[in-house]
Parts: structure tokens; sequence; C-alpha cells
């Protein structure tokens, strides 16, 4: 006990500069983990559940849309075992700021295509029967208190109703699981029956399920065969592939993380060995007077290593702390841009291994100045 406070009083000698390098620690780990979520996000490996998918949109350009009439001659495929089609919405929920993932899709094959997103046979039922229907993932559901029956007014920006209103209500049906965040599915019908007549019999990308995973390479090639000549072409392929593709239009988000964090570090590395060496310098008398009173050569340079690796782990597990609490916000209002904004338990122990690691560097020249200290010398200098 009186080891830590002695280690504890030695850190804080200094209050102002301890804090500021503590600080500076905290937003380094927060940064940190932000960056590894948002990496992993982009760059995630295939799940199990869509290895057999593949995704077909426009040659040209993924904004562009598809004729609707793709779907069912894709379909006809005995290569493709189902196919479904998704467009993006856009719109909000009241206010601008409320805005998150909304397609338009065919209730029965998009979640037979998505088996990981379970829903209910009775709510995909009212899914799928009444044309004004709409499913929201349970964690949408719980962010606006919606219940099964609700009327949800969504304020478009895109697709007016052939009408003229910019509003469109849904019935809520129910929930289902999603792993993404936010998501909100309404009926496809619905919205080809109402929106404005250049919208109508248009999709913005097809999701099918091939037959023979193994061959899923020929079957990209048989679907793009299938309309190369025609005015829509398409462009195929693996599900994983296309995360990545649109990855790559924002950049190496991989690449351009861990440059980030070896700036951060390599800047942290350089301010707080600076303070470690500044803090030595100081107490070199007192570190003397310790091995007067009997502190061997060995526990007064532990004392100084512990310190640095104590203020590093110290600051590491902060601001692994205010990572983890800001990932449950981040992860409603990121997901829909990046995927799921995950936080793994692997990333925290590496933040927290990192922290360690990085004390060790830090403190390990004042403990190997602190070990070869004579107090002879050590003294003169007072």
């Amino acid at each position: 006990m009186k080891l830590i406070s002695l280690l504890w009083g030695n850190m804080f000698r200094k209050p102002t500069r301890t804090s500021l390098t503590f600080v500076s620690l905290v937003i380094a780990f927060l940064l940190f983990m932000l960056l590894r979520a948002i990496s992993d996000a982009f760059s995630g490996g295939v799940s199990l559940e869509g290895m057999d998918r593949i995704v077909i949109d426009s040659k040209y350009s993924m904004t562009d849309n598809l004729p609707l009439s793709y779907v069912q001659q894709i379909r006809s495929l005995d290569e493709v075992d189902q196919v479904t089609s998704m467009s993006w919405f856009g719109g909000y929920y009241r206010e601008p700021r409320n805005s998150f993932a909304t397609y338009p899709v065919d209730p029965e094959s998009y979640f037979d295509i998505f088996p990981e997103q379970l829903i209910s046979a009775e709510t995909l039922g009212r899914f799928n029967n009444i044309r004004v229907s709409a499913v929201a993932s349970e964690a949408l559901a719980a962010q606006y208190g919606w219940n099964p029956g609700d009327t949800i007014p969504i304020i478009q920006d895109i697709f007016p109703q052939e009408n003229g209103s910019w509003t469109w209500q849904f019935e809520l049906a129910g929930t289902f699981e999603y792993s993404g965040g936010q998501l909100l599915l309404i009926n496809y019908d619905y919205f080809n029956e109402a929106v404005i007549g250049w919208g109508k019999d248009q999709v913005g990308w097809l999701v099918g399920r091939v037959a023979d995973p193994p061959e899923v390479d020929s079957t990209i090639q048989l679907i793009d065969g299938m309309f190369e000549n025609s005015s829509d072409p398409t462009r195929s392929t693996t599900e994983d592939e296309y995360r990545r593709q649109f990855a790559s239009q924002l950049g190496d988000i991989g690449t351009i993380s861990g440059m980030i964090l070896m700036a951060v570090f390599f800047t942290i590395i350089l301010l707080t060995g600076n303070t470690a060496a500044q803090a030595f310098a100081e107490r070199v008398p007192e570190l003397a007077t310790m091995k007067t009173l009997g502190f061997s050569d060995l526990s007064v340079a532990a004392l100084v290593l512990a310190e640095a690796v104590a203020l590093c782990v110290c600051g590491g597990m902060v601001g692994v702390g205010i990572a983890l609490l800001l990932e449950p916000g981040l992860n409603a209002n990121l997901s829909e841009m990046v995927g799921s904004f995950d936080m793994s338990g692997q990333s925290a122990l590496y933040a927290l291994g990192l922290a360690t690691l990085l004390g060790l560097i830090i403190g390990a020249y004042p403990a190997i100045s602190a070990k070869r200290l004579t107090i002879v010398d050590a003294l003169r200098e007072r």
C-alpha cells in the first residue's frame, strides 16, 4: 500500500503536466478504438450466411436503377435459387435529423435471401398482406418507441407520390432482428403503385442466392451476359466483393486508419517520453535519497518504470471505456453508412496491450538511468 501511495504521489508531483499527458493518452486510445471499429466495419470478412449471395447492380453506376423485369428473368435461371430487389428510399421521420436506411422490398423473397434477419411468421404475414405496411429493426423501433399498428410518416426528398405528396404513411407490421442497427423495410408493391411515374417498375439493385456456391463465378458471368447488349447492362459481384468495392470508393479505410494511428502514437511517444524524461531529471536527488534509505537499484528502477506503465494503462483504460460508452449511439447513427459499428473485445484487449507496451517503451530509459544512478553523483546535483 505504501508503494502504491508513493507511486501515485510521484505521478502527480506536477499535476498539470501529468493531467495534460493523461488527457492526451485518453484521446489517443479513444481514437484508436473508433478507427479500429470503422476499419472493421468496412473490411469485415465474409459472413457464413452470405457466402452464396451475389449483388447485381448497374454496370455504369450503383446510383442507376435497373428494370423490375430483371427479377423474374434472373429468377428463371436454374443457377439461381432465389432473387430479391432493393432500392434506396431515403427520407426522414418527422425531422431531417431522424434519418435511417429505408428500402422498398418484396417481403417473402427478402427474408428468404437474408435468413439471418429473423422475423416471426405472424409479422412476415402482416408485412406481406398489408400493402401499406412496414417492418422496422428492433433497434429502430426502440429508438422511436414504435409499436405494431402505429402509423409511421416518412417525409421524402427523392420519391414523391403520384398524387404530389412527399409524405408517405406506413403501418408498422412489427419488428425483426437486424445486427446492423437501424433499418426500415417497406412493401415494394405499395411503393411501386404510389410512386410518381418515373419511379415505377424500377429497382436499385438485386440480391440473388446461387444454387451452387462453388459455381458463383460462372453464375455471375451468365447473369451479366444476359443483359450485356441491353439498355441496362449489369455488373454482378459476390456480396463480400460488393462491400469491398463500396468501401474502396471512400479510399483504403484500413490503410488510412493505420497511418492516422501511427502518426498519433508516434506523437504520443514523443510527448509522453519527454514528460517522463523531465520528471526523471527533476527527481534525481529524490531517487538518490531513496537509495540512501535502503531502496535497491532494481526497486528504484521498477518504481520509475511502473509510473510510466501506470500512466499509459490508466489513460488507455479510460479511453477504451469512453469508446465503449459511445458505441450504442455511434452504432445507431453510423450503421447505415458503415454497417455494424461494433467495438470488439479483441480491440479493447489490443488497446490495453498497446498501452502497456507504450508504458514500457517510454519508461525504459528513465528506469535504466535510475538503476545506474550513483548516490554521490546524484546528491551532488542537489
